[in-house]
């Protein structure tokens, strides 16, 4: 089978930047009422491809089992949100949180990160992963070196 000479290892379009969506990421919209796509499209360029792990989607799915109603509908749309995003496969290691796996996919395939989540951007910007995250309950910022914005 021949490469895609369009895309990377990955899969994603060269040229373009993924970015792993946390899970705490996708209640911003309701929440807040902040359009994060269109937000991370104005922070990152039209060839962002949003990601969002596998684990994060199993965890939301923990989440509805004896939810009230009100953070039932949050988890229900959030989901809905991560529909139109990437599923980014990664089994979680021995021990290993879906923190640790964010983690760890984020400085092995290069991605930037979308978290609220204080220790988890910390631990990121520790390894050098750009971090997106809501300033001021209103607009999305991006943390960190990003080639190619100026």
């Amino acid at each position: 089978m021949a490469a895609d000479r369009d895309r990377d290892a990955e899969g994603l379009r060269l040229g373009s930047r993924g970015v792993i969506l946390d899970s705490n990421f996708l209640f911003v919209p309701l929440r807040f009422g902040v359009d994060i796509f269109g937000e991370v499209e104005r922070l990152l360029g039209p060839l962002v491809v949003c990601l969002v792990p596998a684990a994060a989607l199993t965890e939301l799915g923990l989440l509805r089992d004896g939810a009230s109603p009100s953070l039932l509908r949050e988890i229900d749309f959030a989901l809905e949100l991560a529909g139109r995003c990437r599923v980014l496969e990664g089994d979680r290691l021995e021990g290993e949180s879906v923190d640790d796996l964010i983690l760890r996919l984020a400085v092995g395939g290069g991605y930037l990160v979308a978290t609220n989540d204080g220790g988890l951007r910390r631990r990121l910007r520790g390894e050098g992963v750009a971090v997106v995250f809501l300033r001021q309950r209103a607009f999305l910022e991006v943390e960190g070196y990003v080639e190619g914005l100026v």
